[in-house]
């Protein structure tokens, strides 16, 4: 894939992803709660995970504007996406209530992780190379 196909694919993921957390997570948990939420009661989580992912889900849409500007976060999303997704398809296996999961918000995470990290550059651009200051530590 060239670096131009890759730039605009990651720039398409970053505003999906982004509205996805944004406004999916909500209304996924409301029309499919057994893939999407948690416990078998009311609990205050839900609306916790919400705020922080459309949160995410905001700085996302920011990043697909200059993914290369905003590789730390697009790497944070791929690496959390990736440890929430595992350890929710652990307790998925544990607690046979929550089995639902492993058909929900488990793999979606996992998705995300794979998509992003797939579609992320290989390599940084020269011009972004020339540009960074020097990170040796011997004395100038």
């Amino acid at each position: 894939m060239s670096d131009a196909n890759r730039l605009l694919f990651l720039r398409i993921a970053l505003i999906v992803i982004g509205l996805t957390f944004i406004f999916g997570i909500y209304t996924l948990g409301i029309v499919w709660p057994s893939g999407w939420v948690w416990g078998q009661s009311h609990s205050h989580y839900l609306m916790m995970i919400i705020a922080v992912y459309a949160t995410l889900g905001v700085f996302l849409l920011i990043a697909s504007r200059d993914p290369y500007a905003h590789k730390s976060l697009i790497w944070f999303t791929i690496w959390s996406s990736a440890v929430h997704g595992a350890v929710m398809v652990a307790q998925s296996l544990q607690d046979t209530g929550e089995r639902g999961h492993l058909l929900g918000d488990a793999p979606a995470l996992i998705l995300v992780a794979i998509v992003l990290a797939v579609l992320m550059p290989r390599a940084a651009h020269q011009s972004e190379r020339d540009n960074l200051p020097r990170t040796d530590l011997r004395p100038a």
